[in-house]
Parts: C-alpha cells; structure tokens; sequence
C-alpha cells in the first residue's frame, strides 16, 4: 500500500512496527482472561455488590465480563458471593462441577472466604469442599473490591493458562476411588511416610 510512499529501511521499520507476533498458548490466554463468562449464582449479601459491578460506575463490561450465564455449562467463573451453609456446600460443588474447564472460582467476602461473623457449626469456608483462585476480603467487599479481584484473576490466568484445577493446584490425587482401584490406592499408601505421634519432635 506504501510502496510508492516508502521504501526500503523506512518501509520495513513501518511493518515491523505494525506487527505482533505471539505463541498460541498466549494468544488463548489473552482471549480467556479478556472473555469470561460468570454464572448467574448468588449466596447472600455479596450478591448485591456483585449485581452492581455490571451498572456504570464500575462498568465490568470494560473489560468483557457482563455476560453473566444462566446455566454453569456456559459458564467459567463462579463468584461465591456469601455464606455457604453446610447442606448448601454439595450444591455449589455439583455447580462447580458442570462448568467446563478450565473454569475458575472467586470467593467473595468473609463468610466465603472464612466464615465471617458467622463463624459457628453451620458454615463452612468455599475452600474447603472446591478449589478457590481468588480470595475478595470485605464485609461485604464493594464492587470495586470485588472488580480488583476479577483482574488479579485475569492476570493470572494470562500469566499461567493451566487448563485444570487439579494440575494448578498439584490435585491430582483428588480424584474419588472407584471401587475397582481401591487395591491400587492402598498399594500406594504403603509407600508413603507415615510418623507416629512424637516423631515429628524429634525429626
């Protein structure tokens, strides 16, 4: 197009300038962390704050992900935003489950993250039955809170583009034993270090 224009050094400094040139694997990143999908699912209070990253004064849609699904298939982020009670717990975790991978979680607030002021029996943190990638701390954290979170993951997920949860998180032997691999695992049990009460002390 500049042939006429510009020649030589000055025409090749100009294409060079206008060129990008990247791996697949960065690429990809760069697309999912710029096209995040959140479910639809909100616990308690948080969820407010939650419902008004999509007005304008934080505009989530800035970045692309005011596209909140209704259903966990066309999802890839599950912001838990509240309390998770213990008979709630299993439901978040089927959720979880049926979104497909790679998929991250968000849990937002206290009551997610540590059980907040409702530190009793019936509560439980979202860590301890699902993987969680970012932690927002708040009482209820306000939407900016919740807004710093979602670009920490997005750094991290184009940073590190790890295509599961158990491989980011060295999980692998989380998976359930089926009846038939049970001989396996306790094979397996046997190889590993086993201290008695006391010996730690004196290790």
């Amino acid at each position: 197009m500049l042939r006429g224009d510009l020649e030589g050094k000055e025409l090749e400094e100009y294409v060079q300038s206008r060129i990008i040139t990247t791996t697949l694997d960065k690429a990809v990143a760069w697309a999912r962390g710029n096209a995040m999908f959140p479910a639809t699912f909100g616990l308690a209070c948080c969820a407010i704050e939650m419902m008004s990253i999509v007005a304008a004064r934080v505009d989530v849609a800035r970045f692309g992900f005011e596209a909140f699904r209704a259903s966990p298939r066309q999802a890839d982020l599950l912001i838990l935003s509240g309390r998770v009670s213990i008979k709630m717990a299993p439901v978040v975790r089927r959720i979880y489950d049926q979104m497909l991978e790679p998929k991250w979680a968000i849990a937002m607030g206290a009551c997610s993250s540590s059980m907040g002021v409702f530190n009793n029996y019936a509560v439980v943190p979202a860590d301890k039955f699902m993987p969680v990638d970012v932690h927002v701390p708040g009482c209820p954290p306000r939407p900016e809170a919740l807004m710093h979170g979602i670009l920490k993951l997005r750094q991290q997920i184009q940073l590190d583009p790890a295509q599961g949860w158990r491989t980011r998180y060295g999980a692998t032997d989380t998976i359930e034993v089926l009846p038939d691999e049970g001989d396996e695992l306790l094979k397996r049990a046997d190889e590993l270090t086993v201290m008695e009460p006391g010996e730690a002390d004196r290790a």
